[in-house]
């Protein structure tokens, strides 16, 4: 059985599990780990019964939740590199100082390397009067009163605040080279996005054929070529034009959303539905809506427009994604 649940999509949290076989991977983890894991016991998945993360790019609202998700389950994620950096820099920003910080940050570490050295020649001639056989009592009841380092235990998991990047395991992948996590084979391909190294990706598990492409400023070949023979198709249609344009955003975010590394409008969406799309696909579930620029109903309309002139009325089942519920379960 293949399965295929989007638990979030928008602004503030995207997630969607895929299953088929024996195999259940989430993709993005843009939600807290508690509300993902409601989210799935929602629809029916056991949290537990995940077996990866992958990660289409390092935007919060894609992997807000990552870090907390992979410790609690123990298993794997899987990035690009260019992703994994981004992600890790992200969570460990340099802190910005002035010439002045900067200077008496310099005059305090030569004054600590020349203690050490101070140090360490003490020591030494320390050692040389005492002689070694008078010091080896010493460092014994040392070592049988002393506690061992929790550094020092293998077995022991980081806390964020200690260690926030690290992962009980990472993958890495390359956009164009298909790989396999367990029975569900993924094919990363490139979206124009405003990301270090974003991808959309095609699930195929039991015959069945899955793409999912959101975070794009337009619609190039290449992803044109990997829509294409799809079962189930998850588009972006992030944002109505007129709404954008009149809305509250600022006017420099407003251009980020309307350039080629932004994001799909409902327009963009319909030109490719109804242009460059096969309309083979039994599901298409418009995704990332925004709440600010866009409405459901906006978005299903000019949708429905586009997909008119397919015939086939067993394919091209119209379905919104939503940010605040799972959207049901669908099965093939």
């Amino acid at each position: 059985m293949v399965r295929f649940t989007v638990l979030a999509s928008g602004s503030k949290g995207n997630a969607t599990v895929v299953s088929g076989g024996r195999s259940r991977i989430l993709v993005d983890a843009g939600l807290s780990c508690r509300e993902l894991f409601r989210r799935m016991k929602l629809v029916g998945e056991e949290p537990e019964t995940l077996d990866a993360i992958v990660i289409t790019h390092e935007h919060s609202d894609h992997v807000a939740g990552l870090a907390v998700t992979a410790r609690r389950l123990g298993i794997p994620v899987y990035f690009t590199e260019g992703t994994h950096r981004a992600w890790m820099r992200w969570l460990t920003p340099r802190r910005q100082m002035t010439y002045a910080q900067w200077m008496e940050q310099c005059r305090k570490q030569a004054a600590e390397r020349q203690a050490e050295t101070e140090t360490a020649e003490c020591d030494a001639v320390c050692e040389q009067e005492e002689g070694e056989e008078g010091l080896e009592p010493a460092a014994e009841e040392l070592a049988a009163t002393s506690e061992p380092e929790a550094a020092d235990d293998p077995d022991r998991v980081p806390s964020r605040k200690e260690e926030p990047t690290w992962l009980p395991s990472v993958e890495y992948f390359q956009a164009g080279k298909p790989f396999e996590i367990g029975d569900i084979a993924i094919s990363p391909f490139t979206i124009p996005h405003d990301a270090a190294d974003p991808v959309g990706f095609v699930f195929h598990a039991a015959g069945v054929r899955m793409a999912l492409a959101t975070d794009l400023g337009y619609i190039p070949p290449n992803v044109k070529a990997q829509l294409k023979g799809v079962d189930l198709l998850l588009l972006e249609s992030n944002h109505d034009l007129e709404m954008l344009r009149d809305g509250p955003y600022p006017w420099s975010v407003k251009q980020r959303v309307l350039s080629r590394v932004g994001h799909l409008s409902n327009e963009a969406a319909a030109d490719f539905l109804e242009n460059g799309y096969d309309g083979q696909a039994a599901y298409v579930i418009l995704a990332h809506l925004s709440e600010s620029n866009n409405l459901p109903e906006l978005a299903r309309v000019t949708a429905e427009r586009a997909l008119k002139g397919y015939a086939c009325l067993l394919a091209n089942r119209l379905l919104l994604a939503q940010q605040n519920e799972p959207l049901a379960s669908i099965y093939f």
